[in-house]
């Protein structure tokens, strides 16, 4: 009896123990439900809920639709991969979202670059301090004369957008959502809720299927041509006549492009 008694309580604490993990992961889940609820875009009608995730064979028919040229080109087999763990098709829609991410930053490098390099800048204030925009022959230039400061509040806000396009979007890119889609903000949470960085003129929502899908191919390709540009006049900049078609056109650069900021946060960490 005496070891009925012991085992029917340690039944009883195992199962309140259980009780009370189940209870604390209820509890995690519902405030973490209620953040991303809070980041949840505003339904928009017209918008698809589902889309399909995308395999290797939509890869290359993308790429023949691309350029018929080239067509399909993955020689390290990237398309093939699972990263972290996931399906091949999910590794697919990172692929892609990351692929039109850093063209879209490659097409406003690009762009930056030659306005800077011409000497063109806005003719206020850089900074509060009352620090004027920077006079420069290349666009590194320009990048190192800002503050520290006002590099980290970049940072800052690059980041934010990054973690509200992550949370935000009715369908993540990785589940089949849409690919290069920014998610606008809500009114209900960030002030000026009307501003849509997807589509900030509304021409998009006007669009057919078919004229949204010939405009992310023209993106991909202007993104991919930019990518290669900026490059160019990366190694230009630092290796002069590695370019030959730049030579005497890109000035040289004696910073180092992969030092953000003037002194390293690190080794204070």
């Amino acid at each position: 009896r005496q070891v009925r008694k012991a085992k029917l309580r340690l039944n009883t604490r195992d199962n309140n123990f259980c009780s009370d993990q189940e209870t604390m992961k209820l509890v995690i889940a519902s405030l973490l439900a209620g953040c991303a609820a809070a980041f949840a875009p505003a339904s928009q009608s017209g918008r698809p809920s589902t889309a399909a995730r995308e395999s290797v064979a939509d890869l290359e028919s993308l790429a023949k639709k691309l350029n018929p040229l080239v067509g399909f080109y993955d020689p390290l087999d990237l398309s093939g991969k699972e990263f972290w763990g996931t399906s091949n098709e999910e590794t697919i829609g990172f692929l892609r979202e990351s692929e039109v991410k850093h063209g879209r930053i490659a097409m406003f490098a690009f762009v930056g670059y030659i306005v800077h390099a011409n000497g063109i800048h806005f003719p206020w204030a850089m900074q509060l301090d009352g620090t004027p925009f920077p006079t420069v022959s290349s666009a590194p230039e320009a990048w190192d004369s800002i503050s520290d400061a006002a590099k980290l509040q970049i940072f800052a806000f690059i980041g934010f957008l990054e973690f509200y396009r992550e949370v935000a979007c009715e369908k993540h890119y990785m589940k089949g959502g849409k690919i290069g889609e920014f998610p606008a903000f809500d009114a209900k949470v960030i002030p000026g809720g009307a501003l849509n960085y997807y589509d900030p003129f509304g021409k998009n929502k006007n669009m057919s299927a078919e004229q949204k899908e010939r405009g992310l191919r023209k993106e991909l390709n202007n993104g991919r041509l930019a990518m290669l540009g900026i490059f160019g006049f990366l190694s230009e900049a630092k290796i002069e006549g590695s370019v030959p078609a730049l030579k005497g056109v890109i000035s040289h650069y004696d910073g180092e492009f992969m030092a953000p900021l003037a002194k390293s946060i690190l080794p204070s960490l």
